[in-house]
Protein backbone atom coordinates (compact mmCIF):
# COMPACT_ATOMS: atom_id res chain seq x y z
CA UNK A 1 0.00 0.00 0.00
CA UNK A 2 2.85 2.36 0.85
CA UNK A 3 4.48 1.66 -2.52
CA UNK A 4 1.23 2.38 -4.35
CA UNK A 5 0.88 5.66 -2.43
CA UNK A 6 4.38 6.75 -3.34
CA UNK A 7 3.72 5.92 -7.01
CA UNK A 8 0.49 7.94 -6.89
CA UNK A 9 2.34 10.88 -5.40
CA UNK A 10 5.02 10.74 -8.09
CA UNK A 11 2.35 10.53 -10.80
CA UNK A 12 0.47 13.50 -9.29
CA UNK A 13 3.68 15.57 -9.20
CA UNK A 14 4.56 14.66 -12.78
CA UNK A 15 1.11 15.69 -13.98
CA UNK A 16 0.80 18.90 -12.02
CA UNK A 17 -0.33 22.02 -13.84
CA UNK A 18 3.20 23.40 -13.53
CA UNK A 19 4.71 20.35 -15.26
CA UNK A 20 2.11 20.51 -18.02
CA UNK A 21 2.87 24.21 -18.62
CA UNK A 22 6.59 23.47 -18.60
CA UNK A 23 6.13 20.79 -21.25
CA UNK A 24 3.95 23.14 -23.29
CA UNK A 25 6.72 25.76 -23.24
CA UNK A 26 9.21 23.14 -24.44
CA UNK A 27 6.94 22.25 -27.35
CA UNK A 28 6.34 25.89 -28.22
CA UNK A 29 10.07 26.60 -28.21
CA UNK A 30 10.75 23.61 -30.43
CA UNK A 31 7.93 23.87 -32.96
CA UNK A 32 5.94 27.07 -32.37
CA UNK A 33 2.23 27.36 -31.70
CA UNK A 34 1.35 24.82 -34.39
CA UNK A 35 3.51 22.25 -32.62
CA UNK A 36 1.59 22.56 -29.38
CA UNK A 37 -1.12 19.92 -29.60
CA UNK A 38 -2.64 17.83 -26.87
CA UNK A 39 -1.45 14.74 -28.68
CA UNK A 40 2.15 15.97 -28.65
CA UNK A 41 1.73 17.00 -25.04
CA UNK A 42 0.46 13.59 -23.95
CA UNK A 43 3.37 11.92 -25.72
CA UNK A 44 5.90 14.20 -24.03
CA UNK A 45 4.35 13.66 -20.61
CA UNK A 46 3.71 9.94 -21.19
CA UNK A 47 0.13 10.23 -20.00
CA UNK A 48 -3.42 10.30 -21.32
CA UNK A 49 -5.32 13.41 -22.42
CA UNK A 50 -7.74 13.09 -19.52
CA UNK A 51 -4.98 13.82 -17.02
CA UNK A 52 -4.09 16.99 -18.90
CA UNK A 53 -7.68 18.16 -19.26
CA UNK A 54 -7.99 17.85 -15.50
CA UNK A 55 -5.60 20.82 -15.23
CA UNK A 56 -6.25 22.86 -18.42
CA UNK A 57 -9.48 23.11 -20.36
CA UNK A 58 -8.16 23.81 -23.85
CA UNK A 59 -5.22 25.02 -25.93
CA UNK A 60 -6.11 28.67 -25.41
CA UNK A 61 -5.86 28.30 -21.65
CA UNK A 62 -2.59 26.42 -22.05
CA UNK A 63 -1.10 29.15 -24.25
CA UNK A 64 -2.15 31.76 -21.72
CA UNK A 65 -0.60 29.81 -18.88
CA UNK A 66 2.65 29.30 -20.81
CA UNK A 67 2.84 33.00 -21.65
CA UNK A 68 2.23 33.99 -18.05
CA UNK A 69 4.84 31.54 -16.75
CA UNK A 70 7.56 32.85 -19.09
CA UNK A 71 6.74 36.49 -18.32
CA UNK A 72 6.65 35.85 -14.58
CA UNK A 73 10.08 34.20 -14.72
CA UNK A 74 11.50 37.07 -16.78
CA UNK A 75 10.24 39.67 -14.33
CA UNK A 76 11.23 37.75 -11.21
CA UNK A 77 14.94 37.37 -11.98
CA UNK A 78 17.38 39.61 -10.17
CA UNK A 79 19.06 42.31 -12.30
CA UNK A 80 22.80 42.21 -12.89
CA UNK A 81 25.21 45.05 -13.48
CA UNK A 82 24.68 44.75 -17.23
CA UNK A 83 21.08 45.87 -16.77
CA UNK A 84 22.40 49.42 -16.64
CA UNK A 85 22.65 51.45 -19.80
CA UNK A 86 25.87 50.43 -21.55
CA UNK A 87 28.58 52.94 -22.38
CA UNK A 88 28.79 54.09 -25.98
CA UNK A 89 30.94 51.75 -28.06
CA UNK A 90 31.57 53.63 -31.28
CA UNK A 91 29.05 53.83 -34.12
CA UNK A 92 27.50 50.51 -33.17
CA UNK A 93 26.86 51.49 -29.55
CA UNK A 94 23.84 53.09 -27.93
CA UNK A 95 23.01 56.67 -28.83
CA UNK A 96 22.76 59.66 -26.53
CA UNK A 97 20.25 61.56 -28.65
CA UNK A 98 17.51 60.82 -31.18
CA UNK A 99 19.77 62.07 -33.98
CA UNK A 100 22.45 59.51 -33.11
CA UNK A 101 20.14 56.65 -32.32
CA UNK A 102 19.71 55.47 -35.90
CA UNK A 103 16.67 53.54 -37.15
CA UNK A 104 14.11 52.59 -34.57
CA UNK A 105 13.85 49.03 -35.80
CA UNK A 106 16.82 46.70 -35.54
CA UNK A 107 17.61 44.78 -38.69
CA UNK A 108 19.15 41.56 -37.48
CA UNK A 109 18.94 38.86 -34.86
CA UNK A 110 19.60 39.82 -31.29
CA UNK A 111 22.76 39.20 -29.33
CA UNK A 112 23.31 37.43 -26.01
CA UNK A 113 20.73 37.11 -23.28
CA UNK A 114 20.62 39.39 -20.25
CA UNK A 115 19.01 40.11 -16.91
CA UNK A 116 15.43 40.62 -15.91
CA UNK A 117 13.50 42.85 -13.54
CA UNK A 118 14.79 44.58 -10.46
CA UNK A 119 13.29 43.19 -7.28
CA UNK A 120 13.44 46.64 -5.67
CA UNK A 121 10.02 47.99 -4.77
CA UNK A 122 8.99 51.64 -5.02
CA UNK A 123 8.89 51.74 -1.25
CA UNK A 124 12.48 50.53 -1.00
CA UNK A 125 13.66 52.90 -3.70
CA UNK A 126 12.03 55.85 -2.00
CA UNK A 127 10.03 58.08 -4.30
CA UNK A 128 11.38 61.20 -2.64
CA UNK A 129 15.00 60.29 -3.31
CA UNK A 130 14.55 58.74 -6.74
CA UNK A 131 12.67 61.51 -8.49
CA UNK A 132 15.61 63.84 -9.06
CA UNK A 133 17.68 64.06 -12.24
CA UNK A 134 20.70 62.35 -10.66
CA UNK A 135 20.69 58.60 -11.12
CA UNK A 136 22.24 56.13 -8.69
CA UNK A 137 22.73 52.39 -8.61
CA UNK A 138 19.47 50.62 -7.88
CA UNK A 139 17.49 53.60 -9.15
CA UNK A 140 14.03 53.35 -10.73
CA UNK A 141 15.72 53.88 -14.09
CA UNK A 142 17.80 50.76 -13.47
CA UNK A 143 14.65 48.91 -12.47
CA UNK A 144 12.94 49.87 -15.73
CA UNK A 145 15.99 48.84 -17.77
CA UNK A 146 16.02 45.50 -15.97
CA UNK A 147 12.33 44.92 -16.70
CA UNK A 148 12.92 45.87 -20.32
CA UNK A 149 15.90 43.55 -20.76
CA UNK A 150 14.14 40.70 -18.99
CA UNK A 151 11.29 40.89 -21.47
CA UNK A 152 13.63 41.49 -24.42
CA UNK A 153 15.61 38.36 -23.63
CA UNK A 154 12.52 36.26 -22.89
CA UNK A 155 10.99 37.20 -26.25
CA UNK A 156 14.27 36.40 -28.00
CA UNK A 157 14.57 33.04 -26.24
CA UNK A 158 10.93 32.09 -26.88
CA UNK A 159 10.07 33.20 -30.45
CA UNK A 160 6.36 32.39 -29.99
CA UNK A 161 6.08 34.77 -27.03
CA UNK A 162 5.80 38.04 -28.99
CA UNK A 163 2.60 37.05 -30.81
CA UNK A 164 1.09 35.62 -27.64
CA UNK A 165 1.80 38.83 -25.75
CA UNK A 166 0.11 40.83 -28.48
CA UNK A 167 -2.89 38.50 -28.31
CA UNK A 168 -3.09 38.79 -24.53
CA UNK A 169 -2.78 42.57 -24.58
CA UNK A 170 -5.36 42.92 -27.35
CA UNK A 171 -7.98 40.50 -26.09
CA UNK A 172 -7.31 39.61 -22.46
CA UNK A 173 -6.26 42.69 -20.51
CA UNK A 174 -7.98 41.24 -17.45
CA UNK A 175 -5.76 38.17 -17.44
CA UNK A 176 -2.54 38.15 -15.42
CA UNK A 177 0.02 38.92 -18.14
CA UNK A 178 -0.88 42.55 -18.86
CA UNK A 179 -1.24 43.58 -15.19
CA UNK A 180 2.00 41.76 -14.34
CA UNK A 181 4.04 43.76 -16.90
CA UNK A 182 2.19 47.01 -16.21
CA UNK A 183 2.80 46.65 -12.48
CA UNK A 184 6.52 45.97 -12.94
CA UNK A 185 7.00 49.12 -15.03
CA UNK A 186 4.47 51.22 -13.14
CA UNK A 187 6.07 50.77 -9.74
CA UNK A 188 9.30 52.20 -11.09
CA UNK A 189 7.44 55.09 -12.76
CA UNK A 190 5.87 55.92 -9.41
CA UNK A 191 9.26 55.70 -7.70
CA UNK A 192 10.65 58.22 -10.21
CA UNK A 193 8.28 60.80 -8.77
CA UNK A 194 6.02 61.00 -11.83
CA UNK A 195 2.72 62.72 -10.91
CA UNK A 196 -0.14 60.28 -10.50
CA UNK A 197 -2.05 61.90 -13.37
CA UNK A 198 0.77 60.80 -15.72
CA UNK A 199 1.33 57.27 -14.39
CA UNK A 200 -0.82 55.58 -17.03
CA UNK A 201 0.61 57.52 -19.99
CA UNK A 202 4.25 57.09 -18.94
CA UNK A 203 3.88 53.39 -18.13
CA UNK A 204 1.97 52.72 -21.34
CA UNK A 205 4.61 54.47 -23.46
CA UNK A 206 7.39 52.35 -21.98
CA UNK A 207 5.39 49.14 -22.14
CA UNK A 208 4.45 49.67 -25.79
CA UNK A 209 8.04 50.44 -26.76
CA UNK A 210 9.51 47.50 -24.83
CA UNK A 211 7.13 44.92 -26.25
CA UNK A 212 7.08 46.40 -29.75
CA UNK A 213 10.85 46.72 -30.12
CA UNK A 214 11.51 43.34 -28.50
CA UNK A 215 8.91 41.73 -30.75
CA UNK A 216 10.44 43.30 -33.85
CA UNK A 217 13.87 42.06 -32.80
CA UNK A 218 12.50 38.53 -32.46
CA UNK A 219 10.89 38.82 -35.90
CA UNK A 220 14.19 39.98 -37.38
CA UNK A 221 15.98 37.05 -35.78
CA UNK A 222 13.42 34.59 -37.12
CA UNK A 223 13.66 36.09 -40.61
CA UNK A 224 17.45 35.89 -40.54
CA UNK A 225 17.29 32.20 -39.70
CA UNK A 226 15.31 31.54 -42.87
CA UNK A 227 18.13 32.99 -45.00
CA UNK A 228 20.32 30.00 -44.22
CA UNK A 229 23.54 29.53 -42.25
CA UNK A 230 25.65 31.08 -45.01
CA UNK A 231 24.09 34.52 -44.33
CA UNK A 232 25.24 35.68 -40.90
CA UNK A 233 24.13 38.82 -39.11
CA UNK A 234 27.18 40.91 -40.01
CA UNK A 235 26.83 40.10 -43.70
CA UNK A 236 23.10 40.81 -43.64
CA UNK A 237 23.56 44.20 -41.97
CA UNK A 238 26.43 45.11 -44.26
CA UNK A 239 24.26 44.42 -47.30
CA UNK A 240 21.40 46.45 -45.88
CA UNK A 241 23.70 49.33 -44.93
CA UNK A 242 25.24 49.35 -48.40
CA UNK A 243 21.78 49.44 -49.96
CA UNK A 244 20.84 52.42 -47.76
CA UNK A 245 24.01 54.26 -48.76
CA UNK A 246 23.01 53.89 -52.43
CA UNK A 247 19.53 55.38 -51.99
CA UNK A 248 18.64 58.59 -53.81
CA UNK A 249 20.18 61.42 -51.74
CA UNK A 250 17.29 63.76 -52.53
CA UNK A 251 14.61 61.32 -51.37
CA UNK A 252 16.47 59.68 -48.49
CA UNK A 253 19.04 62.12 -47.05
CA UNK A 254 18.48 61.05 -43.44
CA UNK A 255 18.48 57.30 -44.12
CA UNK A 256 21.74 57.64 -46.06
CA UNK A 257 23.25 59.62 -43.18
CA UNK A 258 22.61 56.85 -40.63
CA UNK A 259 23.41 53.93 -42.94
CA UNK A 260 26.81 53.47 -41.31
CA UNK A 261 25.21 53.16 -37.86
CA UNK A 262 23.06 50.31 -39.13
CA UNK A 263 26.16 48.33 -40.05
CA UNK A 264 27.39 46.38 -37.02
CA UNK A 265 25.04 47.91 -34.44
CA UNK A 266 24.22 45.95 -31.29
CA UNK A 267 20.51 45.13 -30.97
CA UNK A 268 20.40 45.05 -27.18
CA UNK A 269 22.31 48.33 -26.88
CA UNK A 270 20.00 49.96 -29.42
CA UNK A 271 17.01 48.62 -27.53
CA UNK A 272 18.30 50.11 -24.27
CA UNK A 273 19.06 53.39 -26.00
CA UNK A 274 15.38 53.62 -26.90
CA UNK A 275 14.37 52.93 -23.30
CA UNK A 276 16.75 55.67 -22.16
CA UNK A 277 15.32 58.17 -24.64
CA UNK A 278 11.83 57.60 -23.23
CA UNK A 279 13.15 57.80 -19.67
CA UNK A 280 14.93 61.06 -20.50
CA UNK A 281 11.65 62.52 -21.70
CA UNK A 282 9.81 61.33 -18.61
CA UNK A 283 12.39 62.66 -16.16
CA UNK A 284 12.65 65.98 -18.03
CA UNK A 285 8.91 66.49 -17.52
CA UNK A 286 9.03 65.88 -13.76
CA UNK A 287 7.91 68.82 -11.60
CA UNK A 288 10.73 71.02 -10.36
CA UNK A 289 11.79 70.47 -6.76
Amino acid sequence: MATRTRRSQRRTEALSRERIVEAAIELLDAAGESGLTFRALTERLATGPGAIYWHVANKGELLGAATDAVVAAALAAEPAASAKSPEPAGPAGPAESPEAAGPAESAGPAEAAGPAESAESPEAAGAAGAAGPAESAGSPQDGIRAVALGLFDAIEEHPWLASQLMTQLSHSLWETVAPRIFESVGRQIRALGVPESSWFAATSALMHYILGAAGQNATNAASARTLGPEVDRARFLDAASTAWEQLDPDDYPFTRAVAGQLRGHDDREQFLAGVDLILAGITASLPAR
